[in-house]
């Protein structure tokens, strides 16, 4: 037996029905709401002139590059000394800085 789903956006601000789903996001964070064409359009209105004065930024705020190849064996390297000099240092995570300042002097 076949069934058909129909899925029907309803406006969030007056309950009629939603043509389409605007996303948008603010202090970090996003949100989506279902609107009419007039609802959308008085929605695009009123923050046009915040936009229009406003400069695009990245999609992700604050993200930090993955480590590099070397960063990765400098801390293998940064281990394997201590261990050598019998400081102790966990085998994952952030290495303590007193540790690599101690390993940057040696070197």
């Amino acid at each position: 037996m076949a069934q058909k789903v129909t899925v029907a956006l309803e406006d969030d601000l007056d309950g009629g029905q939603a043509d389409e789903t605007v996303r948008f996001g603010i202090g970090g964070t996003h949100y989506e709401i279902d609107l009419s064409k007039k609802n959308a359009r008085a929605f695009r209105r009123h923050l046009a002139p915040f936009i229009d004065h406003a400069r695009k930024a990245s999609r992700r705020p604050g993200h930090r590059p993955g480590r590099t190849t070397a960063s990765r064996q400098r801390s293998t390297d940064i281990r394997t000394w201590a261990k050598d000099h019998g400081i102790t240092v966990s085998d994952r995570g952030r290495i303590p800085a007193t540790v690599v300042e101690q390993y940057d002097a040696g070197h």
